[in-house]
């Protein structure tokens, strides 16, 4: 062998070596589409045992590695190109940081020498990325490589999580060092890793004292817990600190299942009351935003006493609860467990307030079992969600993660479709965004691989990501889609007589799409498995088929277009 021949063989290019830095800091599943020039960066981590989940579209894989983070718990990553592939996966990152779940957005970048002159997808993604990056780093070197690489994704994970950016030119792609000198430079860069940045605040013994005294004095106390805790995996903590006190719960949608939804103590089929007469809430990992009506009147008591558990100071201070608790969710619910542990007290199901939300509950679901008890035909949004319900059910442990998108598809199946198991329910989130369905359930099937995942999806919201059916082909991951087909947003033309006037009037409506669209002969397109269905025993024989081969498949349900109502913020009636 020549001496150049052994230089070659000793060298590594920029690609090579952040492959090596993510498989040295345990990333083992990226998402991205791939182009000039990463595509070699995403064979070198193949190389190295990193699955790549090759997509259609930027944003649907963003969104895949924003739910694979929360799923996971550790940093989701997504490759994209420079230029427009990084600002659509703009999407994803600004998901992530929005429902503070860790990812990490890779994008190559213009050559440094040519910025300012026009090079191709020319872009100052640093600039681009800032409103949904917590921290962002540019490797103008290849010897920066591992430093870049270890922080973005430590700060991903640090305080509260979100959306970090990795800047990768594509000079410094091209870049080459020895071997010896990446590996010396990686353990370098491992070494000095901020270690702070990951560590926990540590609550004060003082305060938890507080906690645990405005519980037992309160009257009518109430739990309530979010997708914060679901990323912390408190299901534990929380699950001993209901059953010991007897403190009725009520979780938002993505905290659903941390508890089991039909617990005695689940007071989500009296959210309305629980929320209204509360005396004292403790809120553990969930935001008092919108979902939860800012913790104001009229929809919370003017006296109600919030006890704050989040791991960010600032949304504590934000929110000015009655107690705030900076610390993550499972240590602070196991401590303030503790302190109860060692003065017990109980509501007991004799409990005025545990009685009144009880009864209410039953009255709610007792009501709401009447109207999905019957067999609707031509469907409405009822009757195909109950036989959707049973057949999951059924299903038993481990029970399928439940993507839930669309506007009155997922407020139905909100308050339909039972959650037992943590992190079994991925929806539309904190921002409310449509798009999600695809690249949530593809990370869905990637992060667990022993669950079936379960789309229930609107017409429009499967839309955005339709294509990706091929994805779930190509992978043949076990994903069954179900599309509630009503013919557009809404469910097709709702205008009123008066509104259907000017020279576009013969258009269809702004909501319509085309009726009767065969949805499921897509997937067909590429291989896997499509139903049409509009009748009870239809879906039924579709939805048994389909679970038990755990195959790609899409179930096109035909939906009234005249059931459901517009949807934006979450309606509770309850």
């Amino acid at each position: 062998m020549s001496d150049s021949d052994h230089q070659t063989l000793s060298t590594v290019d920029g690609n090579t070596f952040v492959a090596m830095c993510l498989e040295r800091a345990g990333v083992d599943r990226m998402f991205g589409v791939v182009g000039i020039p990463v595509t070699s960066l995403a064979n070198r981590s193949v190389g190295l045992g990193i699955r790549f989940i090759a997509f259609h579209n930027e944003q649907s894989a963003g969104y895949a590695a924003s739910a694979y983070g929360y799923l996971t718990g550790r940093p989701g990553i997504l490759l994209t190109v420079s230029g427009p592939g990084c600002v659509h996966g703009l999407a994803g990152l600004s998901n992530a940081t929005v429902n503070t779940w860790p990812m990490v957005l890779i994008s190559g970048s213009s050559d440094q020498k040519e910025m300012g002159r026009g090079d191709f997808q020319e872009l100052d993604q640093i600039e681009a990325v800032k409103p949904f990056s917590k921290y962002s780093a540019k490797a103008t070197d290849i010897t920066k490589i591992p430093s870049c690489v270890f922080s973005v994704l430590d700060w991903a994970i640090s305080g509260r999580p979100g959306g970090c950016y990795l800047d990768l030119p594509t000079d410094v792609l091209h870049q080459t060092i020895s071997d010896t000198e990446a590996h010396k430079l990686i353990d370098d860069a491992e070494s000095c890793r901020n270690k702070e940045l990951i560590a926990k605040p540590i609550v004060q013994h003082s305060e938890i004292e507080k906690a645990a005294a405005l519980l037992r004095k309160a009257e009518r106390p109430l739990i309530v817990f979010g997708k914060g805790a679901a990323f912390s995996r408190a299901e534990n903590a929380l699950k001993n600190l209901v059953e010991r006190t007897g403190i009725p719960f009520l979780p938002t949608p993505m905290g659903k299942g941390l508890l089991p939804d039909n617990h005695e103590l689940a007071a989500t089929a009296a959210r309305s009351l629980a929320i209204g007469k509360c005396d004292v809430a403790l809120v553990v990992g969930a935001r008092l935003n919108w979902l939860l009506h800012f913790g104001e009147p009229p929809k919370w008591s003017k006296d109600v006493k919030f006890i704050l558990v989040d791991v960010d100071k600032e949304e504590i201070e934000l929110r000015k609860p009655c107690l705030g608790l900076v610390g993550d969710a499972t240590k602070v619910v196991e401590m303030i467990h503790k302190e109860i542990k060692d003065d017990p007290f109980c509501l007991g199901k004799s409990h005025p307030w545990v009685e009144a939300l009880s009864k209410k509950s039953k009255e709610n679901v007792s009501k709401m079992e009447a109207q999905l008890a019957k067999d609707v035909v031509p469907f409405n949004f009822m009757t195909p969600m109950r036989i959707i319900r049973d057949a999951i059910l059924q299903l038993g442990s481990p029970a399928p993660i439940v993507v839930s998108e669309g506007a009155n598809t997922m407020d139905v199946g909100r308050s339909v479709l039972v959650q037992t198991e943590p992190r079994t329910r991925l929806d539309a989130g904190t921002w409310g965004t449509m798009g999600v369905g695809l690249g949530y359930c593809i990370a869905a099937a990637v992060a667990s691989p022993e669950r079936l995942v379960v789309a229930v999806e609107g017409d429009s919201g499967f839309g955005f990501s339709a294509m990706e059916v091929e994805t779930l082909v190509r992978y043949q991951l076990p994903v069954v889609v179900i599309v509630f087909n009503n013919g557009g947003v809404y469910g097709g033309d709702r205008r009123n007589p008066e509104e259907i006037t000017g020279p576009y009037k013969e258009d269809p409506a702004p909501t319509s799409f085309v009726p009767g669209a065969s949805y499921h002969l897509l997937i067909e397109a590429f291989g896997g498995k499509g139903y049409l269905v509009g009748t009870p025993d239809e879906l039924k024989s579709a939805l048994a088929e389909s679970f038990s081969a755990r195959k790609p498949a899409v179930i096109n349900v035909t939906i009234d277009p005249y059931a459901g109502a517009e949807s934006g913020r979450m309606q509770h009636k309850n």
